[in-house]
């Protein structure tokens, strides 16, 4: 009790401090259109004061944290979004894909169309190499799912390639499978193909009135390959609301509004270490390491008895089930690693078994810190630098790597700015706020499609947040959020009389150089 108390009087100071500093307040939303249940931390036995420090933990560290949501007992009793970020937008869950697809097996499973132990290849008589090796006879589902294939070195499956499955079945396995643990998202894939092949349906398609429709999950998008295959081990889209309900589905052992939609035996068998990733190491070695508590089915093992199903740059389902907690978050953190171990620190020793009572200047310290969440953006336009306004001025731009040809800025007479950007036949406009976000829509695919082994067809509008301000009366910075991929483009505009440097990053190549765009005014 006395560690509860001084937690308290150390957020309390904290929340107080940030409540004055606080510049915009955002309500949290009431949330009722996803049919999930909300109570209060305190009525499920879990501190708010907790929460609150996780949240400052976020902002201290600096994680780009998109969106949070915890339950109990089944009840969601925290969530926020980080504006712009919105509820009702979907976001990538990047590789937690995966944990769908291995349910979408764990359902076929039940229904006798295939078995854990049934043979690879069994499945692509057509596709097959000349010469089956020996490993390649013995590679079973269950290898796939438990990222225990074998292969040293992993096929790059791109969009040029029209055959992913035959590709991936002429690539050497070197070592016997079931031995080592090597993550690869290509064996996502496979057991998303065989799925395709064994009902006729896409694994969206199958999934969807088994476990999408049961559970209200509407919306859904998942990129396909290039011969029309579920991507499997990327490329889906859910809401925060939807991973929490697939979660609480998974910590309920398949079971939803009392109705047993999957066997639990499933569920006991996926979250189960079956393989470890570093057995070289001692347990002492591996005991902290969240990267290294074994492997279940598309689903990683954590420390504190959990289990995750994970996405790249922080796209969590954390289930506890011996706290019955569920942790869910999307992000764009670069170590989701970090992400978690902030989790242990402040919310895990906040869950009690009993109701407690609930303190009125914390519950209210939460609530305005809910409120006032909001994504890092540019500084300010300083007060004596006087914006470009009502003014239109369009560049035809040098040859460049993005076969950009003109790019039209728009300064409106608020201070706004339309950016459109023309390629070719297509032309594309991103709305900017003058130090304020301006949401929008776009068709052009957002930084992470500049990867080749992503199919951004049939997925668009992709919903667009852009901000922008003034660092001299020259230089114009700009920031696009593409939301629903989680990736951030920067054009850092300078304009001279007659001519304009933009360089172009983005989040999705972190380590490329900045593109440099230069454009003379379109006579």
């Amino acid at each position: 009790m006395e560690s509860r108390i001084v937690r308290v009087l150390f957020c309390s100071l904290l929340g107080l401090s940030m409540l004055i500093s606080c510049k915009r307040a955002m309500p949290p939303g009431s949330g009722k259109d996803d049919d999930l249940r909300r109570s209060t931390p305190e009525a499920q036995g879990v501190a708010t004061e907790g929460i609150v420090c996780f949240l400052e933990a976020i902002e201290d560290m600096q994680l780009e944290v998109h969106s949070f949501m915890m339950l109990r007992y089944g009840k969601v009793i925290s969530e926020a979004w980080w504006y712009p970020y919105r509820r009702d937008v979907t976001h990538i869950m990047h590789s937690m894909s995966k944990t769908a697809t291995s349910t979408a097996i764990g359902f076929a499973v039940q229904e006798n169309i295939l078995s854990v132990d049934d043979k690879v290849i069994s499945f692509f008589p057509d596709d097959l190499p000349a010469e089956i090796s020996p490993n390649l006879e013995k590679l079973t589902v269950k290898h796939l799912l438990t990222m225990a294939v074998g292969m040293e070195n992993l096929p790059v499956l791109t969009r040029d390639k029209p055959n992913w499955a035959r590709t991936f079945l002429s690539t050497p396995i070197q070592h016997e499978p079931g031995t080592r643990f090597r993550y690869d998202s290509n064996a996502s894939y496979m057991l998303s193909a065989i799925l395709n092949k064994v009902t006729g349906e896409t694994t969206l398609e199958y999934l969807t009135p088994r476990l999408f429709e049961p559970l209200g999950i509407q919306n859904i998008q998942w990129e396909s390959t290039p011969d029309g295959v579920t991507l499997g081990g990327a490329g889906l889209r859910l809401k925060t609301a939807d991973m929490a309900k697939i979660g609480q589905f998974y910590l309920q052992k398949g079971k939803w509004n009392g109705v047993q939609l999957l066997p639990a035996s499933w569920f006991e068998e996926a979250t189960t270490a079956q393989i470890y990733q570093r057995p070289d190491r001692s347990e002492e070695e591996n005991a902290g390491d969240e990267g290294a508590q074994g492997y279940g089915y598309q689903l990683w093992n954590c420390t504190h008895d959990a289990y995750r199903a994970d996405g790249a740059r922080g796209q969590l389902i954390v289930v506890i089930p011996d706290k019955d907690v569920v942790i869910v978050t999307t992000a764009n953190v670069s170590n989701i690693h970090t992400l978690l171990a902030q989790m242990w620190k402040h919310l895990y020793p906040v869950i009690f078994p009993n109701n407690l009572d609930s303190d009125e200047m914390t519950t209210e310290m939460y609530g305005s810190r809910v409120a006032s969440l909001e994504l890092a953006h540019p500084p300010f336009t300083p007060e004596e630098i006087l914006p470009r306004k009502d003014m239109k001025q369009s560049y035809r731009m040098e040859s460049n790597s993005l076969g950009i040809e003109q790019v039209t800025f728009d300064f409106r007479p608020d201070g706004d700015c339309l950016m459109t950007v023309k390629k070719g036949n297509d032309a594309y406009d991103f709305m900017f706020g003058w130090d304020r976000w301006r949401y929008g829509e776009t068709n052009k695919p957002g930084p992470y499609f500049l990867n080749n082994r992503r199919t951004p067809d049939g997925l668009a509008p992709f919903t667009i947040c852009g901000y922008g301000n003034w660092t001299t009366a020259s230089d114009l910075s700009l920031r696009l959020l593409y939301m629903t991929e989680a990736q951030n483009e920067y054009y850092s505009c300078r304009f001279t009389d007659d001519a304009v440097t933009i360089l172009l990053t983005n989040t999705g190549q972190p380590d490329a150089p900045p593109v440099e765009l230069k454009g003379k005014i379109a006579l």
